[in-house]
């Protein structure tokens, strides 16, 4: 028998769910997002269950994202295996954004794509030295879903839109400044502040504040000007234009990392977030979601973003349309135009 792929049990009063697939970084698959779902359904009306709890096996980080090889071999086929995964992942997310009960996530290494997804809708989120926060997929020519569209527009002086267009990596000290990070704990703690929350849940705000460390200056203070400026611009091509007049090293930098992101997604990203922006609701942000994921799917940019940088990693993909001036709003409103009714995305009731 192969390993279960969530680890689902009840310790004291906490519900925990612990992810089990180290040697893929935890990457989430139908499975795992099912047993998620059901296993917080079966808590939310119990009382023996005061908090839920979610870590993951091993060391090598919290989950790195969806598992990228099956929607990629669903892309090249009918796209149903894709259409299904993002359906029950969204409901997932969406679950636990309303969800009644405390929900602690440790974000402790790799938390990248589904991983924020299932992080950022926890009540506390408490990250270690290791943890490496990103949301990289416009480098595959997908875009930052699983709540990116609310998430991000929601981070001060427009940093969650320099996150999302050129997929930076942040640690520690910078996710508690965008509010990714609740609090900070040394990892060599972890297990201990887990056996006094599983002991005393109903203290876990006073157990993190007594275990919480110091993740010393987030280095992206030292930015956060520049990015307030040069990414509150109305469009992709006014923050390129913006950035090449500053003629910094820093601005050069960014435009370095851009030109190697599909234009398609990164054009996609940018109105996902405008609009993410003005929802007044979660599941709303799902719905758009969940449209722009089963047509970008489709599209030429993922299938060969996927192969570029995870199937032959020769880090050379050819995106089409190749350059941003050729991605027309006509394609991006293809891209976000309603579903029939039969396939729209709904949360669970």
């Amino acid at each position: 028998m192969s390993e279960a792929e969530i680890l689902v049990r009840v310790e004291g009063k906490v519900g925990r769910l612990t992810l089990n697939r180290p040697k893929a970084l935890h990457s989430l698959t139908l499975n795992m997002c099912q047993l998620m779902t059901d296993a917080l359904l079966a808590w939310q009306d119990d009382p023996a269950v005061e908090l839920v709890m979610i870590d993951h096996s091993g060391e090598r980080g919290f989950c790195a994202g969806g598992d990228i090889r099956v929607l990629y071999d669903s892309a090249g086929g009918d796209g149903r295996a894709a259409r299904e995964f993002f359906f029950v992942e969204y409901r997932l997310n969406e679950l636990m954004v309303r969800y009644k009960k405390p929900i602690a996530a440790f974000i402790d290494g790799v938390v990248m794509g589904g991983g924020v997804g299932i992080s950022m809708p926890a009540t506390y989120r408490v990250a270690t030295e290791r943890t490496t926060y990103a949301m990289p997929e416009t480098g595959i020519g997908l875009f930052p879903d699983v709540g990116g569209g609310w998430w991000l527009p929601r981070m001060p002086d427009h940093i969650g839109i320099w996150l999302a267009l050129t997929g930076a990596r942040i640690k520690a000290a910078d996710c508690e400044l965008v509010g990714v990070a609740t609090d900070f704990v040394e990892s060599a703690r972890l297990e201990e502040l887990k056996a006094a929350i599983v002991a005393e849940p109903a203290a876990v705000e006073r157990l993190l504040t007594e275990f919480e460390g110091d993740a010393g200056r987030p280095p992206l203070a030292a930015h956060q000007d520049e990015i307030a400026k040069m990414f509150s611009q109305g469009s992709v091509e006014a923050i390129v234009a913006t950035l090449k007049a500053a003629d910094s090293d820093w601005a050069r930098q960014q435009l370095e990392v851009l030109a190697t992101k599909s234009p398609q997604t990164v054009k996609v990203a940018f109105r996902q977030l405008q609009l993410g922006a003005q929802f007044k609701s979660f599941a709303e942000n799902m719905e758009l979601e969940y449209r722009i994921a089963c047509r970008v799917t489709r599209r030429p940019d993922f299938i060969e973003g996927v192969r570029a940088v995870i199937v032959e990693k020769d880090n050379a993909p050819r995106w089409n349309p190749p350059t941003l001036e050729e991605v027309s709003e006509g394609l991006l409103d293809e891209i976000f135009a309603p579903l029939p009714p039969s396939e729209v995305w709904s949360p669970l009731p």
